[in-house]
């Protein structure tokens, strides 16, 4: 097995020890009423619109996602939240650094040995949700979970769903179409925004991703008896009908789900194998992008 299958297979029994974290950790992790802004990139960017749609939205405060990259300066907060996997992405470690002594700074990370222990004013590591491959998966899906938990909003059924998402055999045919559409609603959004991202990383395929109420605006164009369409979530009433019309191919789940994104997980891995890809060796990519002065 890859490093990625391994990690895919380890998901639920993280999910455990992340709630359990979520409540010896508590003080760390962002009050309700505070005014708050998520920070990632790649992977830790989608699950921050996650948390960010969840956190705001179940009424514990206004909360914004940004790639780290793009933190607007000019707005204030309670507290920053940043997720990195490895602790050396160096546009989380460089705005941590702008951030000092100014707004209260918490990392979640999985390292406890780089520099991002000492960047941030709290940390939490989620060591048991490392990962060696390249592609993020446990990593991802933990972090989202501690926070999860933390809101109140994680429950058993999530844990027994990500069992049943690795047990059950994925929708037949779904390897063999040449594009794949991730639509969500709500926090799904940033699910979706992942599933499309793991897809492209792993198995190099051709994927987008929308708010679900979009995909008639437009890219539903696309649509046809090679394609597919894969829906986290509730979807829009009479959406479904109208993609089968086009011939594609529909999706959803009734799991829970951050626990129907182990499935595209384990359908990025196995695109990969069946196109003769190595999915721990995604192509033109590293663990941690680290920038280096010129």
């Amino acid at each position: 097995m890859s490093f990625v299958e391994i990690e895919i297979a380890s998901q639920p029994e993280c999910w455990r020890r992340a709630a359990e974290l979520a409540e010896t950790r508590a003080a760390a992790l962002p009050a309700a009423g505070e005014r708050i802004a998520i920070v990632g990139c790649g992977t830790s960017f989608y699950m921050a619109q996650a948390y960010a749609a969840l956190r705001e939205g179940s009424g514990q405060g206004e909360s914004d996602a940004f790639a780290a990259s793009e933190f607007p300066f000019g707005r204030r907060y309670d507290r920053v939240v940043a997720l990195t996997r490895s602790g050396t992405t160096t546009e989380v470690l460089d705005l941590l650094d702008r951030l000092r002594g100014d707004i209260r700074t918490v990392a979640v990370t999985a390292d406890p040995e780089t520099p991002v222990m000492t960047s941030a004013d709290d940390v939490v590591v989620l060591d048991f949700a490392d990962e060696k491959s390249v592609v993020q998966t446990r990593f991802a899906t933990t972090a989202l979970t501690l926070f999860r938990a933390h809101l109140g909003l994680h429950t058993d059924v999530a844990v027994r769903d990500a069992e049943t998402a690795l047990a059950e055999p994925l929708p037949e045919g779904l390897v063999d179409c040449t594009q794949f559409t991730f639509l969500g609603r709500g926090w799904t959004v940033g699910l979706a925004n992942e599933a499309a991202l793991k897809m492209k990383e792993a198995s190099l395929s051709w994927t987008e991703s929308y708010p679900a109420m979009e995909y008639r605006h437009g890219p539903i164009s696309i649509a046809t008896d090679t394609t597919a369409t894969w829906m986290f979530g509730t979807a829009p009433e009479g959406l479904s009908e109208q993609l089968l019309a086009t011939g594609a191919r529909w999706v959803e789940s009734d799991l829970d789900p951050l626990a129907d994104l182990v499935r595209v997980q384990r359908l990025a891995v196995a695109r990969a194998t069946a196109r003769g890809l190595d999915p721990d060796r995604p192509r033109n990519l590293t663990r941690s992008v680290v920038l280096t002065d010129a």
